[in-house]
């Protein structure tokens, strides 16, 4: 694109493979909070915990999860964006991100 401001991309890193690692680790760590839920929710079920308790942290996790997920698809999309040649490549990548999120979303 031609109006790139580098101070725009995640406080001005030096290029996307910078900011792509930034929100790696990020998606990262949500994904090991994630992981430690779904261990408390097999020692819920093993402990005989009640359904509605288990039911509420099943759905506490899938929000986690699909939190993650946005964020990596943020990424993914301003990554794409930013590594554009020219405004129709971006608006062509934009528009693979929301067939993306279509899909999975």
């Amino acid at each position: 694109m031609a109006s790139k401001n580098p101070k725009t991309v995640a406080e001005n890193p030096t290029n996307s493979s910078t900011f792509r690692a930034d929100h790696q680790k990020d998606v990262v760590n949500r994904l090991r909070r994630i992981e430690g839920q779904v261990r408390g929710l097999v020692e819920m079920i093993q402990g005989g915990r009640s359904c509605e308790d288990i039911a509420l942290q099943m759905s506490a996790a899938r929000k986690a999860m699909d939190k993650a997920f946005y964020r990596m698809m943020a990424c993914s999309l301003m990554e794409a964006v930013y590594d554009s040649k020219d405004d129709a490549q971006a608006i062509s990548e934009v528009e693979r991100s929301t067939r993306l999120l279509e899909k999975f979303g």
